[in-house]
């Protein structure tokens, strides 16, 4: 069984397109922890164009009562900025992105060569000094299972938007069989295994079955997007049925 966290961006993007607090992503947390999901994840952009800096400590404090049978998740690139987010919030996790400022979403998992481990593994000591789970966002190549422990941290998200895409055609195997390739050699390291970026209720079933020990899925754009039909209490309740 994988643990929901539901990812608040998209909420927080069509609050962003007025200026009157509608709708309140603080209001939605509350259902989406109502409603089965087992964490929230956040991804506070320097851009601030959905999830802002300002959300994160009323965030933080709404689940406060619930942590840490359910987790927080803050997501980012790993720079003072998010040091200094990460400080006030001290989330269950962390997971990091190798996205540029102003990266449009995030679809590219760390390579970790030379130059993005001397970014990596200094920003994941401090991460993980200030007790917090440093979960890396990686694509389906197991290969790069041997780096992240080289890194230091304690995981990964694999990206799923390939198989996702691929999904739409049904032409997904091969990815498929990448992602569970991945994800059983970070198993066999010892390493915690998370997934996420554009799962719905249609790609969740076979991804689970070829990863039946995956941790967490991360969803945001398309469980919110499903919300749009069926509401936002029942969708949570949905997904969080579908990881299990």
């Amino acid at each position: 069984m994988a643990r929901l966290s539901v990812n608040l961006n998209k909420v927080a993007l069509l609050r962003n397109s007025r200026h009157t607090g509608v709708p309140d992503v603080l209001h939605f947390a509350r259902i989406a922890l109502a409603s089965g999901a087992k964490g929230l994840t956040v991804h506070p952009r320097p851009d601030e164009r959905h999830i802002r800096a300002s959300d994160v400590p009323a965030l933080s404090a709404l689940m406060r009562p619930h942590r840490p049978a359910m987790e927080f998740n803050i997501e980012g690139y790993p720079d003072e900025r998010l040091m200094d987010i990460l400080r006030q919030s001290l989330p269950e996790q962390c997971t990091l992105v190798p996205d540029a400022p102003g990266a449009f979403t995030s679809e590219e998992g760390w390579r970790l060569d030379t130059a993005q481990l001397a970014i990596a593994a200094p920003a994941i000591a401090a991460i993980k000094a200030l007790g917090c789970r440093v979960i890396l966002f990686t694509d389906p190549d197991p290969t790069v299972v041997t780096r992240v422990i080289e890194s230091g941290a304690d995981g990964i998200e694999i990206y799923t938007g390939a198989y996702a895409a691929a999904f739409h055609k049904n032409e997904h195997a091969a990815v498929l069989a990448a992602i569970a390739a991945t994800a059983r050699a970070a198993a066999a390291a010892g390493l915690v295994v998370n997934a996420g970026h554009d799962l719905n209720l249609r790609n969740i079933p076979p991804l689970m079955k070829a990863v039946p020990f995956l941790a967490e899925a991360s969803i945001g754009h398309e469980l919110t997007a499903d919300a749009l039909e069926r509401g936002f209490g029942p969708t949570v309740t949905a997904y969080a049925d579908a990881l299990k």
